[in-house]
């Protein structure tokens, strides 16, 4: 925290020299609506977005006499969309505004009345579940039947270019390292702790998705393949509401959910809160099968076949309150605060089998563990924003304090057993007792500076320091006693990172222009307890962020981007602990782990806002890669530097109304990953070209019903040096409206098939396994929404707070 201080006095001397810059020329846009009888429309909703993306400026309301005006704007080019209730959606053609014409008029705009375009028929607007926007791809959940009753997580299996394997890690484009979001705001998790998150989040709190492969320079640099932001619902009026809503899942295992969310707001306040609360049960079947080889790495020495079977079962409690208040209308502060809390066990029993290379018996080895663990996580976010005039000016503070509680308990049990199933050997016990501890303490502080003929100069600062305490004791079992085994470790780390940032972006004519440069210092310390062996780092990095976006005409838009982006490691992944599967199967972390570093590039061309074609290559140096090691007849999992990795990737998605009530969504993308690097001294060259597809086909009827088909497929790839065999799944619901559209009941089954089945091998050096896995994904979701009070109030405001990096590397210790 000492270094906040400082860092907010700079902050501050540093933009104060912009307010004092000279009010720039601006210019008006006004108009009148009429609707098909040549009659007035007062109270029509009118949006001016940006002529070349579409991208929304400004939101107005016409007089009684249908007029409207857009005063102090910009100079650039402008489109105006009109909506009223009873009438089709309406554009007006572009309109200019400069230095020589500042004023400008839209002819009239004539509104067409529902009944008079579509013979009477009822029609409610229904955004499609996939929509691509200028710099992201956006998810609409509530667009899609099939998610009723699921998980953040599980959603994000069923996204165009997410990919999410067995343990739940998360992967975009076929490139590890995502950095996720909360409505902008930092998860200030990873590994093990954010799929504990995300398997708690309720597709019927969420609003969207958004995917960005090329984040601009304000975001962290942190992300190795870009940012996912899961967003909350919102509206847009005052008063009060609120929605109650409940669900079961049917797989071998139930498991339920149930929550509620309020809103109020008046003129100056806004107070939200809510509640989720639920259970998991499922289960996972693994198989893995070891070739065991002598030190020259040629010759077989025995062969061990293994079965696990975890099974887990838990419950979570997430719970949210918060509170905005506008002092005027151009200052408004806020303070949120989320709680997370959950308890889980698991209890995996494996059974392995020893053979010589002759395959006869050796030894049968039986594992039984009982494993704990109990997570409480508080975060804490107090923000500022001061909006200078209309033209968008305005500079915003946000300061974020965080703390993660974790504690877990282990137990494991190892016997062996001789070939007619008898024991014959002395049991071995381990017990575990592991505590985990994390502050983050974040400020940052944004300044945003419209400047002549549209263009915008974004810049800002930021600070966060990282305090982690993670201990392990194990202890041995000996002659009815525990005694300390020498595995045990206590690991302190402290992180602190500074980075400023700033970008100019703007449009010349056909091009839209935008340049950011974000530079990061880091310096981080470690210390070892049980060998008294610590280390230092203090780096500093530039990351640019280039992008050039040129519209041909309507129908055709071309984008080019650059970024370099780098990925440090996740704070669980620097403990060098050891986590037991069972007695031949462990875990490990790699305190020398360094950050890795990405260059990607990216050309788009969409076609009539339907078709989306992207062309990318990436470059990653001293990759993070997660590993399989062999420890004589042991294998143990860890993540180390590898020297390269590149990517060359073709997507295409196309998002097509088939009819008016059939809309498909259809996103497919071919890429080969290529892997280079020094393993045991050994150079280690893997390559392979995979396909991921997904199709979505939602169907729109009448009197309140929807249903959709979906579903996903990945050929054979890389997820690091392990090679994962084709798997996809293929998903079906429905949804009704009833009780005047306030409630909502969807029913869906996932994964209809029993096809989301992970198998994979790895061979490299001294390594040579295969893996398969089986999990409870075959599923039949139930839920219930009900909407009470006002509908459309707004909700908590966006916020966007700091700790985006830290906010992605809690946990991946266990």
């Amino acid at each position: 925290m000492r270094y906040l201080p400082n860092l907010l006095t700079l902050s501050l001397a540093m933009l104060i020299s912009f307010f004092v810059s000279a009010q720039q020329n601006t210019g008006s846009i006004s108009g009148a609506i009429i609707d098909g009888s040549a009659k007035t429309i007062e109270a029509a909703t009118i949006r001016l977005i940006q002529a070349s993306d579409s991208s929304l400026v400004k939101v107005g309301v016409a007089d009684k006499e249908g007029r409207f005006i857009f005063e102090v704007l910009p100079f650039g080019r402008f489109r105006v969309s009109v909506t009223a209730v009873g009438h089709e959606t309406a554009f007006s053609g572009p309109v200019e505004i400069s230095p020589a014409s500042p004023a400008a008029t839209i002819p009239t705009i004539e509104l067409v009345p529902v009944s008079k375009s579509m013979g009477a028929v009822t029609v409610t607007a229904r955004k499609p579940f996939i929509e691509q926007k200028p710099g992201k791809m956006v998810m609409n959940v509530e667009a899609s039947p099939t998610s009723a009753g699921m998980t953040a997580l599980e959603l994000l299996e069923k996204s165009p270019g997410v990919t999410v394997d067995n343990d739940g890690n998360i992967s975009l484009k076929g490139k590890a390292g995502v950095m996720i979001l909360i409505d902008g705001k930092p998860t200030y998790m990873s590994g093990a702790d954010l799929t504990a998150l995300l398997k708690s989040m309720q597709s019927s709190n969420l609003d969207q998705i958004e995917i960005m492969t090329n984040p601009p320079a304000k975001y962290d640099a942190a992300g190795n393949s870009g940012i996912i932001n899961i967003k909350t619902k919102k509206g847009i009026v005052k008063g009060m509401n609120g929605t109650v809503n409940g669900g079961y899942t049917q797989a071998l295992y139930s498991r339920f959910n149930g929550g509620f969310n309020l809103n109020y707001r008046n003129n100056k306040l806004n107070v939200f809160g809510g509640y989720n609360a639920g259970t998991w049960h499922g289960y996972n079947i693994i198989e893995i099968s070891r070739n065991i080889y002598q030190p020259d790495k040629v010759t077989l020495k025995n062969t061990i076949d293994q079965v696990s079977r975890p099974h887990n079962q838990g419950t979570f409690h997430n719970a949210k309150a918060g509170i905005d208040y506008n002092f005027s209308k151009k200052d408004v502060a806020g303070i949120v605060i989320n709680g997370n809390f959950s308890d889980g066990k698991d209890d995996p029993r494996s059974n392995s089998f020893i053979r010589d290379v002759n395959g006869s018996f050796v030894d049968n080895l039986r594992s039984d563990s009982r494993n704990s663990r109990n997570n409480n996580n508080v975060t804490a976010n107090i923000n500022y924003k001061h909006t200078f005039d209309s033209s968008g000016r305005e500079i915003s503070t946000d300061i974020d304090i965080a703390n993660y509680r974790m504690r877990g308990r282990t137990l494991l049990n190892t016997r062996s057993f001789n070939q007619t199933g008898q024991e014959d050997g002395q049991l071995v016990s381990l017990r575990g007792i592991l505590p985990s501890d994390i502050n983050i303490y974040s400020a940052k502080i944004d300044y945003v500076h419209p400047l002549k003929k549209g263009w915008k100069l974004e810049t800002g600062l930021k600070s966060s320091y990282v305090k982690t305490d993670n201990k392990v004791d194990y202890f041995r079992g000996e002659n009815e006693n525990w005694v300390k085994d020498n595995r045990s470790n206590h690991f302190l780390y402290n992180e602190n990172i500074n980075a400023a940032y700033a970008i100019l972006s703007g449009s010349l004519k056909k091009w839209e222009i935008t340049g950011g440069l974000r530079a990061e210092n880091t310096v981080a310390d470690g210390l070892q307890m049980s060998n008294d062996s610590s280390f230092r780092r203090n780096y500093t990095n530039l990351f640019p962020n280039v992008g050039l976006g040129y519209n041909l005409n309507e129908k055709n838009q071309f984008n080019l981007s650059y970024s370099r982006r780098v990925q440090r490691p996740n704070y669980g992944d620097l403990n060098p602990f050891t986590f037991f599967l069972d007695s031949l199967t462990y875990q490990q972390g790699n305190p020398y782990l360094q950050p890795q570093f990405t260059n990607n590039i990216e050309l788009t061309h969409t076609w009539n806002r339907i078709l989306t074609t992207t062309l990318n290559y990436t470059k990653t140096s001293d990759v993070i890669t997660e590993l399989i090691k062999q420890d004589g007849n042991k294998s143990f999992q860890t993540r180390d530097n590898f020297n390269e990795m590149q990517q060359l990737g073709l997507a295409v998605m196309a998002n097509v109304p088939v009819k008016k009530w059939w809309n498909s969504n259809i996103y497919v993308m071919g890429f080969k990953n290529s892997f280079k690097g020094l393993y045991s001294g050994e150079q280690v060259d893997l390559g392979f070209t995979t396909l991921i597809a997904n199709a979505t086909q939602s169907f729109t009827f009448g009197d309140g019903w929807s249903a959709e088909v979906s579903g996903w497929y990945r050929t054979k790839g890389l997820e690091g040096l392990l090679v994962i065999r084709s798997i996809g799944a293929l998903n079906a619901g429905v949804s009704k409206q009833l009780f005047k559209k306030k409630g909502t009941v969807k029913v869906g089954v996932r994964d209809i098939l029993y096809t989301q089945q992970f198998k994979g091998y790895a061979k490299y050096s001294d390594v040579d396994l295969t893996l398969a896995g089986r999990r409870d994904s075959r599923q039949l979701n139930v839920s219930f929404t009900y909407r009470f009070g006002k509908s459309n109030i707004a909700g908590e405001r966006r916020r966007k707070p700091g700790a985006s990096d830290e906010q992605g590397r809690v946990g991946g210790g266990n």
